[in-house]
């Protein structure tokens, strides 16, 4: 019978193409242990990480007197998570910061009264939307400072965070830019009392009842600047697959049972931030 021989670089050939086939397969499971990671990983933790500020009234705050973290979207969070079956850990941190703590994986999710926008949704993943509402301006009572319209925020000193979707309007009129790390809301007011600032561009609701919390200083919301009709969720990195299909389908529960609703009523003076709204610009 007549032997076949084999190279001897055959089997070493065939060791190595086995390696290669082997180490891609290792490399498939683990882009996939990868994408399912983030979930299985907090549900072996029992925790929730959620990065939001806790100055910001009423969307995330401390009760005066106490140390008690609360607000609309600390409630909404708690509420989602007892749901889900988890804990929540909160860490209080300035807005641009909140953002590099998701894209990172520092924390799972950031719930601040962030709006989304097609920008930040090439970057990052929004939940359902839950709160919905427009942009108002906070100027002095007495001239208004001196604002009629937006194109009158050319030279004006606009207060806020650097990458807020209102600070980049601020900025589109030609308005500097004044930034705070993390500051509370009563900072922000005052500034422009006093006019080391001229005016706070954000949410109708946040302001509205930013300004009633303060009533001793000299601010009005512009009686008829509205503009950018907005919707909000919370913020999830890509690629957190499991966790956003989980997070999505309890808000979506908690939207059609009404429990949204009740939370808002409670912090937004009985009005329902869950509806869209529209406005005349």
């Amino acid at each position: 019978m007549n032997k076949i021989m084999t190279p001897k670089f055959s089997v070493a050939a065939l060791t190595a193409a086995a390696a290669l086939t082997l180490s891609a397969c290792g490399s498939d499971s683990e882009e996939t242990a990868d994408t399912a990671s983030a979930w299985d990983e907090i549900q072996e933790q029992g925790t929730l990480t959620v990065a939001t500020s806790g100055t910001l009234y009423p969307t995330s705050y401390r009760e005066e007197g106490t140390d008690e973290l609360t607000g609309f979207e600390v409630e909404v969070v708690r509420e989602m998570a007892e749901r889900l079956e988890l804990e929540v850990e909160f860490s209080e941190m300035g807005f641009d910061e909140m953002m590099t703590s998701v894209q990172t994986g520092q924390v799972d999710i950031a719930a601040n009264d962030i709006e989304i926008n097609e920008d930040r949704k090439e970057k990052f993943v929004f939940s359902t939307p839950f709160k919905y509402s427009y942009g108002t301006a906070i100027v002095r009572e007495g001239d208004l400072s001196g604002i009629e319209t937006l194109e009158d925020l050319e030279g004006k000193k606009a207060a806020g965070a650097s990458t807020s979707v209102y600070m980049e309007t601020a900025r589109s009129y030609g308005a500097e830019e004044v930034t705070y790390d993390n500051a509370t809301n009563e900072t922000y007011l005052r500034d422009v009392a006093i006019g080391r600032t001229d005016v706070i561009l954000n949410d109708y609701y946040l302001q509205t009842l930013a300004i009633e919390a303060f009533p001793e200083l000299d601010i009005v919301i512009h009686p008829t600047i509205k503009y950018r009709p907005s919707e909000g969720g919370m913020v999830m990195n890509k690629g957190n697959d499991e966790l956003v299909e989980n997070v999505n389908n309890t808000i979506d529960e908690m939207l059609e049972d009404g429990t949204i609703a009740e939370i808002s009523a409670e912090f937004f003076d009985g009005a329902d931030v869950t509806q869209p709204i529209e406005i005349e610009e």
